[in-house]
């Protein structure tokens, strides 16, 4: 099971990348900004619990696997500087992998981070499209025949078939 939180005027982002980095949270964190739909989280997600089952990981952990997988290139120091949350981040969304039977304390990750949750389907309130669109080198012509979010999944899912 995938669960995601989405949270704005965040005050600790410094705190929280740190805690990732040690295992005290055990979730992906991401820029929101890079993020045009949950969908698009979840197609990351997807890809990295298949690549994580098979033994075909190109990182560490299902988690900077996620953050691996958004990214349009197969370059991992890039994936995190344009994916994962910078110190200067005011927003955050957290990705946690977890089996039915397994009991996720949110709680627990939620009173860690200082700011407001937001319901995650806002996600692209916080979106910066002038920058995804740079790069995943999204063309005009593009967005008339289908949407932004259609054009950053298909980049997504096509960047190992090269």
């Amino acid at each position: 099971m995938v669960t995601q939180l989405l949270f704005k005027d965040v005050k600790n982002a410094t705190e929280l990348r740190k805690m990732a980095v040690n295992g005290e949270i055990k979730g992906a964190l991401i820029n929101p900004s890079m993020v045009v739909d949950a969908f698009q989280i979840l197609v990351a997600t997807n890809k990295a619990v298949h690549l994580h089952k098979n033994g075909k990981m190109k990182t560490r952990s299902l988690y900077s696997e996620i953050i691996f997988n958004l990214s349009p290139t197969n370059n991992i120091s890039e994936a995190f500087k344009r994916f994962g949350i910078s110190d200067s981040d005011s927003a955050v969304h957290i990705v946690l992998v977890h089996n039915k039977d397994e009991t996720l304390n949110i709680d627990d990750i939620i009173s860690k981070v200082d700011g407001e949750q937001i319901a995650v389907d806002q996600v692209s309130d916080l979106t910066d499209v002038a920058k995804i669109k740079k790069l995943y080198k999204i063309a005009p012509q593009e967005e008339k025949c289908g949407s932004l979010l259609d054009a950053v999944v298909c980049r997504m899912a096509t960047k190992d078939a090269a």
